[in-house]
């Protein structure tokens, strides 16, 4: 992928202190190209609201909301303990598996805390075309992907527990493992829960997919 950086003025300087310091070339936008392991979706901040029984309500966020972080246009700033940058990212090749972890876990010195927010993605066919740049699309054949495998966090941060949603290419079912048990599950339920870690493999035109049919 690549790295866009730009460092921005400390906030608490005067408007023109800043203007100045944004000519400097130590402000300007830099690019580098990287490799990557994983891809790390951040969720938005999950306010928890209350329904008329007075029952928390869990926020809900689509997958490609969370995706366009990838698109090459979109800012995220990023606090060190001395400076801020603006980053954006931009993905340049698609392996043939990739995985998502989606930040649920953020610490501080006290204490972790855990954003319960569900992300809404559908089990097959996603296409991450849009998120390429107009010269690298033409030098992809194939860019839609399918889920084969899904790890759930439940619980608190502390106590919490982790299930594994895998697809069985054989018989294209998918089954729920955690611990030594192991049952069968529904495509449909698997977009109910708190996913975190995703894997997600790239479809060939040779492949017919019959997953959730």
């Amino acid at each position: 992928m690549r790295i866009f950086t730009k460092k921005l003025p400390h906030p608490d300087l005067p408007a023109e202190e800043k203007a100045q310091l944004l000519q400097n070339s130590e402000y300007q936008e830099r690019m580098v190209e990287s490799t990557f392991l994983y891809l790390t979706l951040d969720l938005p901040t999950a306010p928890l609201y209350k329904d008329e029984k007075e029952q928390l309500i869990i926020p809900q966020v689509p997958l490609f909301s969370i995706l366009a972080k990838f698109n090459g246009s979109t800012e995220k700033e990023y606090k060190t303990y001395k400076e801020n940058f603006l980053k954006r990212f931009q993905l340049t090749r698609l392996p043939p598996y990739l995985i998502f972890c989606i930040k649920r876990f953020t610490k501080n010195n006290f204490f972790v805390e855990k954003n319960p927010t569900i992300v809404n993605f559908p089990i097959t066919n996603v296409d991450l075309r849009e998120y390429l740049s107009e010269e690298v699309q033409a030098a992809h054949t194939h860019t839609t992907y399918d889920l084969v495998a899904n790890i759930v966090h439940d619980g608190k941060p502390s106590e919490g527990s982790y299930r594994i949603h895998v697809l069985h290419h054989g018989t294209g079912k998918w089954y729920e493992l955690q611990d030594l048990q192991v049952t069968d599950i529904l495509p449909q339920m698997i977009t109910l829960s708190e996913a975190y870690i995703q894997i997600w493999k790239r479809r060939e035109d040779d492949e017919t997919n019959q997953q959730g049919a």
